[in-house]
Formats: C-alpha cells, structure tokens, sequence
C-alpha cells in the first residue's frame, strides 16, 4: 500500500514538476529548521595540491536545482601554503562583498564543505560584512556526513536516504568537482609555465604570453608559424618547435 502511493505521488510529480520542488525545499526548511524556503543554496569547497595553487569553488542551486551560470571559481590572493580556514574565509568574505555591492540578493542557506574550522572561518567573514544573522549556514563533515550549525556543540544528523540530505550531498560534490576541474587547470598551466621557462630564449614574460594566448600545451604544440610568431621571434620559435620535437 504504502509502495502504492509512493508510486503514485512520484507519477503526479513527474507531471507536475514544480509541486515536487515545493515538496523538497518544504522538506528541506523543516529538517535544517530554517525560517525560510531554501530556493537559492550556495556550497564553498577548496582546493589545493601540496599547498600549491589554492583555489575555491562556489556552486549554486535554485530550486534544488543546478544554476551553473551561477558557479564560480576564487584563485586565493591572501593565503601562502595549505591553510583551508583561511582559504574558507577569503572566498566567502569576496563572495558577499561582492553581492553587497551589486545589490544582488543574498541565498537562504550557504553550505561549507567541512568541519567547525572551515564554518567558523566562512562566519568570521560573514560577521565582518554584517550579514552573519540574514543567512543560514551549515558545514557538513564528510566521514559521518555531519552537519554543524555556528556555535552548536553537537552535530545534526539526518536519515542517510532522506531528500535534504541528498540534495546536500549534490551541492557538496558537484562544487567538489567543479573546484578540482579548476585546481587541474591551474595545477597544469603551473606546470607548463615552470617547463617552458626551462627552454632557452623563452623567459617569464614570454612563457605568461603564451600560456594567455593558448591557454594549454596542446594548443602551443598545435600552433602554426604564424600563430606563434604573433608572440615569439624566429629564434624563439625554432627553440619552441626544437624542445617539443625532442619529447
């Protein structure tokens, strides 16, 4: 009977989209106790190699659902070697700076992927731009799948197969990926950058050129003559060509 009605109550909602959306954010207000539908959720998720290239990503669900126009990425201006609180705090705090100034509306929650250190550094930057009491943030610890409200000593756990919890889970790994792909980017184009600088003739300035203009070693490796004597001289480019031919 029950399996029944499930049955049917999905069939309705297959016709009626939107009444399945109201069901999970109703859902979801009444498991993380907010005083609001969460129709615009924010997840912060960091990343680095060895300390090296830290980055954060930002993705963003309206209505339970992805807005990928919305998602963005933080390459880390203020942080030297592999220090994730702080990394935490400088993506939040430009995130909503930054939607302060232009005056765009603020989400109804924000989830920070990780423990009370990474939510107390995301509330620090809350509490500087004054908005810490307009949005409700929770961070979510991976190995238990723990939630952590600012200043609650003990964690919340929720029904391993109920909605909320999976629509968390989907925010937490799709800004985990998103912020990995990016890091990659990064990571690789660091690379390169350190490799072609190794090549005689070719110095920072020229190695920060190319990499702008072709974005990967793939597109140098590609390029014709004349697409590369756009940046390069003719002694350069026979380097270039030399070095890659030898690998």
């Amino acid at each position: 009977m029950l399996f029944f009605k499930k049955e049917k109550l999905n069939q309705y909602e297959k016709l009626n989209p939107d009444l399945r959306t109201d069901r999970i954010l109703t859902t979801m207000q009444k498991d993380l106790r907010l005083t609001q539908l969460p129709k615009h959720i924010e997840c912060f998720d960091n990343s680095n190699f060895q300390g090296k290239y830290p980055v954060s990503a930002i993705v963003v669900f309206k209505d339970a659902k992805p807005s990928k126009k919305d998602y963005r990425h933080f390459n880390v201006k203020t942080v030297e070697g592999p220090n994730d609180f702080a990394t935490m705090e400088e993506a939040v705090f430009r995130r909503y700076r930054r939607m302060l100034e232009e005056d765009q509306p603020l989400p109804q929650l924000i989830i920070i992927d990780g423990g009370k250190g990474q939510l107390s550094s995301a509330m620090k930057s809350l509490k500087l731009l004054g908005i810490e009491n307009r949005v409700t943030v929770i961070g979510i610890a991976k190995r238990l799948e723990e939630l952590f409200y600012p200043g609650d000593s003990f964690p919340l756990y929720l029904d391993k197969k109920s909605e909320t919890l999976k629509v968390i889970q989907q925010l937490r790994d799709e800004a985990h990926r998103f912020g990995i792909t990016f890091h990659r980017k990064k990571r690789d184009q660091g690379t390169l950058k350190t490799e072609l600088e190794q090549i005689e003739g070719i110095g920072k300035t020229t190695a920060d050129k190319l990499l702008k203009h072709f974005k990967s070693v793939k597109k140098i490796k590609e390029a014709t003559e004349k697409e590369l004597g756009e940046i390069l001289n003719r002694k350069q480019m026979l380097t270039l060509q030399e070095y890659f031919k030898q690998e």
